[in-house]
């Protein structure tokens, strides 16, 4: 994984399993388990826009 976060809209396609974290800084976390699944809207009274990639599920996994 690079040091450089990249976020994910509500709706698009999961990129890599793995915990993710919304962007308002609340802690709000979403677990998904399998890629290719969609990104879930932000919890309710949420501010913020997007998700990112907090701990990847498989970060030996390089094939993706």
């Amino acid at each position: 994984m690079t040091s450089t976060k990249e976020w994910f809209h509500p709706g698009r396609i999961v990129p890599a399993s793995g915990i993710y974290t919304c962007d308002c800084g609340g802690g709000h976390h979403w677990s998904t388990d399998v890629k290719t699944h969609r990104f879930p809207p932000l919890p309710p009274g949420c501010p913020g826009t997007s998700w990112t990639l907090d701990t990847d599920a498989h970060p030996d996994d390089t094939d993706g």
